[in-house]
């Protein structure tokens, strides 16, 4: 018996090896990305962490600059990564679990910038406008011929226009509150001032394409029972 138990006990390390890894990767983008007392937190961040409870799955979670974050998840097995933009040019770079976050995007300007008026896309244009690499609202300008100020964060879009060294960026009118509070600032410095349409968009968990099966046949499932929750309903239909 007791040779059986020390057995056993020299087996659990191995059987913890066989288990891959996960590492969660986002940005700082509150409320949905945020850090509070150094974990990662925020409306979407509970739900990712919620379907992976219901999956049965240990990850650790990083806050990294977009343009990182994606690199990270795009380079490396059984990595996840949230809130992303479903397109056609990501579809066979990431299993895409499902939606955790919906964003309705625009150009945000100050609010002392009452020059600054725009009632279409290519009225935008004649502005400097600051995007993150990799971002889908990069991808979106570029396509519509924007000269574009690149970042690696959000932060940095932020600062730019703060310092006047941008006219506008690009954020949903909803954040703007939380993106103040971060930047500890009053939010009624920013102004929303025109939705693009292509940017009305889910943001999904989504996992690099090498990661294992199982894993991402677990994801899924976990993501059909989390759904059918309160709190996801609150965070995606009531928007």
């Amino acid at each position: 018996m007791r040779a059986l138990f020390y057995s056993l006990l020299m087996l659990f390390p191995l059987l913890s090896l066989c288990q891959p890894l996960l590492q969660v990767v986002t940005e700082l983008s509150p409320p949905n990305q945020t850090r509070i007392n150094n974990e990662v937190a925020g409306h979407s961040t509970d739900i990712v962490k919620r379907i992976l409870a219901e999956a049965e799955l240990d990850a650790s979670f990083s806050i990294y600059p977009w343009a990182r974050a994606y690199k990270l998840a795009s380079k490396f097995d059984n990595t996840l990564i949230y809130s992303l933009a479903r397109t056609p040019e990501r579809e066979m770079l990431f299993h895409w679990v499902g939606p955790v976050a919906q964003f309705k995007l625009g150009f945000v300007k100050l609010s002392e910038r009452r020059d600054i008026e725009i009632t279409s896309i290519a009225e935008a244009k004649k502005y400097k406008v600051a995007v993150q690499r990799h971002d889908l609202a990069f991808q979106v300008l570029s396509k519509h011929g924007f000269d574009l100020l690149i970042t690696s964060d959000i932060r940095k879009s932020y600062h730019l226009l703060l310092a006047k060294k941008v006219d506008l960026i690009i954020d949903d009118k909803n954040y703007l509150p939380a993106m103040g509070e971060q930047l500890a600032i009053d939010h009624g410095k920013l102004s929303f001032i025109y939705a693009i349409d292509e940017l009305a968009v889910f943001g999904y968990l989504a996992a690099n394409i090498n990661t294992e099966a199982k894993i991402v046949g677990a994801l899924k499932s976990a993501f059909n029972e989390v759904k059918k929750t309160s709190e996801y309903k609150t965070l995606i239909k009531n928007r």
